[in-house]
């Protein structure tokens, strides 16, 4: 398949056209950003990582029922997927009281939920991506009532899916971030709702379930050091390291390139 020219890029992924109108490639990049990109830092062999955890995680998630936009990994750091209209929403799902929903709301870091949390935020990086309600999805025509549902009740059985999936690993799944596309359907008569983007250490908090230690952004967000460690440690216990190389004999370094954007 080849690359065509670059559509869309990121803060951690870059995308290019294909000679399908219907694929692009999904280039994941080494770039770790937090803070709405205030925080800046460049992660060595973070794209590798994250490429395949997502990759195992979407390809256990298709094999379970959930409809995804990936088709197949090409190489370390890309994948093919469907082109799909990306829905302007951002859906978080919470197990676990920690960041934002804690610093909102006073909760204390570490309490377990009664029931998953799902909280839905606009993807818009110049506000900030705010939190928003239904009633702002519904009332501005972000989806359809009847989508919003099917959404919801997907983001809840992949929040049950992956748990488990990690549960059996020692990872506690705290809280994930998750983005949906409409592509055609294979008939081509209307456009179906596929789980897009990625799902790996980037988008969700992951803690080791005996000692809590921190595996996945977080260690970037608030300078805990050792962030590839934490990453490597995930794909370790997946059993998913990379075969086109001996991740093992890889030198990562320290985060490079730190920058701080003024308000």
């Amino acid at each position: 398949m080849n690359k065509g020219k670059k559509l869309y890029e990121g803060k951690a992924k870059i995308v290019y056209e294909t000679s399908d109108k219907n694929l692009v490639i999904q280039h994941f990049k080494d770039d770790a950003t937090a803070f709405n990109n205030l925080k800046k830092a460049k992660v060595e062999g973070k794209g590798v990582i994250n490429n395949r955890i997502s990759e195992y995680i979407f390809t256990n998630l298709g094999q379970l029922g959930i409809k995804t936009h990936l088709v197949k990994r090409l190489n370390m750091r890309e994948q093919l997927v469907k082109k799909a209209e990306i829905i302007p929403i951002e859906f978080i799902v919470r197990n676990i009281s920690t960041g934002s929903l804690s610093k909102r709301l006073g909760i204390h870091e570490g309490t377990v939920l009664k029931k998953p949390l799902l909280e839905y935020c606009l993807k818009n990086d110049e506000l900030g991506d705010p939190l928003v309600s239904k009633e702002h999805i519904l009332a501005f025509e972000w989806l359809s009532e009847d989508d919003l549902n099917y959404i919801n009740q997907i983001s809840l059985r992949i929040n049950d899916l992956l748990s488990g999936l990690l549960r059996a690993v020692g990872i506690k799944l705290v809280d994930f971030k998750i983005e949906y596309g409409k592509i055609w359907n294979e008939d081509k008569t209307k456009k179906e709702i596929v789980l897009a983007d990625e799902i790996s250490p980037d988008t969700c908090r992951l803690w080791d379930a005996h000692t809590e230690k921190k595996l996945d952004k977080d260690r970037f967000r608030k300078d805990l050091g050792n962030i590839i460690q934490g990453y490597q440690e995930v794909a370790r216990r997946l059993k998913i390291m990379p075969e086109e190389t001996n991740i093992k004999k890889v030198k990562f370094g320290k985060p490079t390139s730190v920058k701080f954007k003024k308000k």
